[in-house]
Parts: structure tokens; sequence; C-alpha cells
């Protein structure tokens, strides 16, 4: 199969390998994608068509959005702001040439598309294998930085002792989770991004002794809020211009920030203002299966709390993990589903959930 894609600018570092190969030239990077499309896992495929596309003459690369809070849209980003992020997540977490990390996330997505990028341009010995939950169980390999979704961490704990540095996105964590990770020798962090900020901003270190709710930002990002309180995120060297969120934050500095929820998902029951994502993580300990809190029409306070559960064979004792929450927040109202939908990066699509509770109720 013949190829016009053709090496032009990135950047590869000397060092940089690939599953224990070594490249001379941009131009055997090529070939090596080449086969794996025609041979390769689905994975492989992916990961082997943004080769291609990130060495190919165009100045950008096209990327999906997640979906999770809303349809998933197609974004060109420049590979020039792509490096500047590599570049950044080095700095930050110190980890440069000869760096050993694991990629066991999708290259579909901007969360995968960069650990690449920043195994090209920092020189790192990239291990790819297949995204699956318990990915990093499966190899005995000892490994400098990893990225990981929370539903792979879930699965990953008994083996985070062979990592040095990791990094969780792509969803909120419990605080179950995190609990589990303070006793561990892991340098763990939640990391707090998008598709249009190229993966990662800004970071809070989530066990040991240095473990913090606050984010703190990525070299060159600055943050300020809008007029509903929602983060407004200054990164010249990542943006062409300043992205406003729908994220609600305490805003602690213009490099740092409590993050505390989604302002289209905020509940105003009674006059008072309630984050669903606080009320999930006082629950998180006492419902093991899926769930989130959400909304629906109350004649009296105009919008009342409500829980939906993903259907389970285990017993819930709604009334002990309602305790632990304020009066205000506890729901009024429990609905099942036999299985939630789920994006492709394993995100809960809360807007469909409240779609079919809204069909549901009529």
């Amino acid at each position: 199969m013949e190829t016009t894609l053709k090496p032009t600018s990135p950047y590869i570092h000397p060092k940089f390998q690939l599953n224990g190969l070594a490249f001379g030239s941009a131009e055997e990077i090529l070939n090596f994608a080449e086969g794996l499309i025609e041979e390769g896992d689905d994975f492989e495929v992916s990961m082997a068509q943004f080769l291609e596309e990130w060495l190919n003459f165009k100045e950008y690369v096209v990327v999906h959005t997640s979906g999770s809070t809303g349809k998933p849209k197609k974004i060109q980003l420049l590979k020039s702001q792509m490096i500047e992020s590599a570049r950044a997540t080095g700095a930050y977490f110190k980890v440069g040439e000869g760096t050993k990390a694991l990629l066991c996330l999708s290259s579909e997505y901007i969360a995968g598309k960069m650990m690449l990028v920043r195994a090209m341009e920092l020189g790192w010995d990239l291990h790819v294998v297949a995204p699956e939950k318990d990915a990093l169980v499966q190899y005995d390999n000892p490994y400098d930085f990893v990225a990981l979704v929370p539903y792979q961490l879930h699965y990953s704990i008994e083996a985070l002792d062979k990592v040095k540095k990791l990094i969780v996105g792509g969803g909120v964590l419990s605080e179950d989770l995190e609990a589990q990770l303070q006793d561990l020798s892991v340098e763990a962090f939640a990391t707090y991004g998008m598709t249009e900020t190229i993966s990662h901003v800004a970071v809070r270190r989530i066990n040991g002794f240095a473990r913090s709710e606050v984010y703190h930002a990525l070299p060159d990002v600055k943050f300020s809020m809008d007029e509903r309180g929602c983060l407004v995120i200054h990164a010249p060297k990542l943006c062409e211009s300043d992205l406003g969120t729908n994220d609600l934050v305490e805003l602690i500095s213009p490099i740092s920030f409590k993050w505390l929820g989604r302002y289209d998902f905020v509940i105003n029951s009674g006059g008072i203002k309630l984050h669903p994502e606080s009320i999930e993580k006082k629950l998180s300990p006492y419902l093991k299966n899926a769930f989130i809190i959400t909304s629906e029409p109350d004649e009296t306070l105009g919008e009342r709390v409500i829980l939906v559960m993903e259907e389970s064979n285990e017993k819930v004792d709604y009334k002990e993990a309602f305790a632990h929450l304020e009066l205000y927040e506890r729901p009024k109202k429990v609905y099942t589903l036999s299985q939630f939908p789920y994006t492709e990066t394993g995100k809960i699509k809360r807007a469909q959930i409240c779609e079919v509770i809204r069909k549901f109720r009529k």
C-alpha cells in the first residue's frame, strides 16, 4: 500500500522507543505504522493512524471530544501547541529523556495521543498495550510514568507498586479510590483538562503528605473566573484565545483552584444550590455500583434531588448511605437502570441518563 505521507517538521527525539523498537528516522516510524494498519489489532491501528497524521504535512491534527457532557465533536489542534503541552508535562513531572512510560489508553482520544507526542518529543521508552481495564496488572514491567482513567485505577491498585508517578484523568475520583492510594509508594495525581486544552492544564496530588484538594497550573497556564463562578483558562501556548468552561471553582490564586462541580449540573432545590458531584463523593464509599445524582421537577422545591443507580444484585442500604448527607442533599427518589450509557473513554453519559428518566416520568 503506497502512502502519500512523508516525514516533516515534528521533532522525533533520538532516544524515543516504542515497545522496545528504536527508529532512525520519521520514515521508519511511517513504515512501522503502515505495517500495523495492515495487520495490527484495533488499538494498534488507531495508534498507527495517529502516527501517520502526526508526521504528515499538515500543521494540525483532528481530534474528537469525549462526549461526556454533550455530543462528541471534531476539532483541530495545532501540532506546535501539542508539543508545548508535552514539554509542560515533562517539566512539571520531571519526566524527560529515558522515561519508561505505559500507554494503556485509546489513541483515538487526546489522552492517548498526547502520551505518544510526549514520548516522541521527550525521548521516552513507551510501552503501548490494549486499553483494557486491568492493563497495568497484566505486565510486570516497572514504569516511571503511567496515565489511567478512574475505571482502570480501580482494577490496578494491586499493581501500583511498579509505578513511580501516576496521573489519573477522564473522570471524578471517588473518596474510596483516593483512600486506597494513601499508603502506596506511587506519586499519584489527579489531572484537570479537556480535549480543547490538549489534555491536562492543572494537577493535584491525591496521596501522601502532599495530598490536596487544590489543582495547580502547569507552566505558562493561569486561571480566572467568569461572572457565573466558572473557570476561565489562560494558556497562550495551548489555545489561541482564553477558554471559558462550565466548571464551577473556588479560585485560590491565578495558578490554583478547587473544583466544585459543573455549572450545567447544579440543582436548585428550595433555593439551595447543590453540586451533584459533591453529593456523589459523599455517597461513593457506600454505593459500589455506578450511580449519579441528578434532579427532577418538584412543585414545592422547584427541583428535587434524585439518585439513579445502575442495576445490581447486591442489596443497597440507602438509609445508611443517605445518613452521611445533609437533609437537603438526600435523594427524594431512587431510580435504577439496567445499564448506564458510557462514552468510549469510560465516562458516564449523564445527559442521556437524565433524558431516559425524563421520558420514564411522562
